[in-house]
C-alpha cells in the first residue's frame, strides 16, 4: 500500500523558539529530518506541514514539498489529519506522522511502527531502551503489553522500580480511517494532563502497537541543551571536524 510521511512542524515552540528552522549542521532541522526520513526510501511521498510561511520558503529551498496548514491545531496529529485529506492525497492508505524534532530517528522505527499497524494494531510506533534519567519530562516514557500493546504514556518515571524502561520514539502510524477518529475527537483529559497526543488514542479505546527497538534512543531536540548535544552528534557521526 502506498505511504505518506508526513513531518509537522510548527514555529511557536516555547521551550526552543522556531526550533523547525534552527541549524543541524548548517543545515534548518526540519530539512535534516525529512533528508533522514528519505534516505530510507519508506516513503511514496514526504510533505511537510507547517503553519509558518517561513518552513515553507526553507524547504522549498531544499528542494522539499511543504504546505500551509492551519495555525490552531493542537497536536502533530490534527496537522497531519488536515493535510491527508486533502484530495490530493486520497491514494495513500498508510499515513505516517514523523516528528519535525526528531533527525536521527533510525529507519527500524519508521519500518517497525508500519509493521505494528500491519499486523492489526489501530496505530503503530516505536520505542527504544531509555538510557538517561527515566524522571527527564522531556523524555516520555511507555509500558506495554509483553506483546507490545501500550498500555500507557507518561513524562513521569513508570513503570516503578523496573529494571528497564522504555522512552517513546516520535513517529506514528494510522490507518486513513484511524487518523480521522483521533482527529475528530477532543482533546482528552490525560492528554491535557501529561501533554502526550497518543493518549487521546488510548482513551478513545485505539489500540497502539509498539516496535521495541534494541538501539540506544537517538537525540531528540526539545531545549537549546538538545540543540547543542544534537550539534555534537552529528559532527561525529559525519566526521566533521
Amino acid at each position: 500500500m502506498p505511504v505518506l510521511v508526513v513531518i509537522p512542524a510548527r514555529l511557536g515552540s516555547t521551550r526552543l523558539p522556531h526550533k523547525p528552522l534552527q541549524p543541524l549542521g548548517g543545515v534548518p532541522l526540519i530539512v535534516r529530518v525529512a533528508q533522514r526520513v528519505l534516505e530510507y526510501r519508506i516513503a511514496d511521498r514526504l510533505v511537510i506541514a507547517t503553519d509558518a510561511e517561513a518552513v515553507i520558503a526553507a524547504a522549498e529551498a531544499a528542494g522539499l514539498d511543504a504546505r500551509m496548514t492551519s495555525t490552531r491545531h493542537a497536536s502533530g496529529t490534527d496537522r497531519v489529519h488536515e493535510l491527508g485529506s486533502r484530495g490530493e492525497f486520497d491514494r495513500y492508505d498508510e499515513l505516517v506522522n514523523v516528528q519535525g524534532d526528531t533527525p536521527f530517528i533510525p529507519a527500524a522505527a519508521v519500518t517497525g511502527a508500519l509493521a505494528q499497524l500491519r499486523k492489526g494494531f489501530d496505530l503503530g510506533t516505536a520505542a527504544v531502551p531509555l538510557d538517561g534519567d527515566a524522571e527527564d519530562p522531556s523524555r516520555v516514557k511507555v509500558v506495554m503489553t509483553q506483546e507490545g500493546r501500550a498500555l500507557y504514556f507518561s513524562r513521569a518515571a513508570i513503570p516503578h522500580g523496573a529494571d528497564r524502561v522504555w522512552r517513546h520514539l516520535g513517529v506514528y502510524a494510522y490507518t486513513r480511517d484511524t487518523l480521522r477518529r483521533i482527529a475528530m475527537a477532543p482533546p482528552s483529559p490525560l492528554e491535557q494532563s501529561e501533554r502526550l497526543e497518543q493518549l487521546r488514542a488510548l482513551e478513545l479505546g485505539l489500540s497502539i502497537g509498539v516496535e521495541r527497538l534494541s538501539e540506544p534512543a537517538p537525540p531528540e531536540i526539545d531545549t537549546w541543551e538538545d540543540l547543542r548535544e544534537a550539534e555534537n552528534h552529528w559532527t561525529v557521526t559525519q566526521g566533521v571536524t
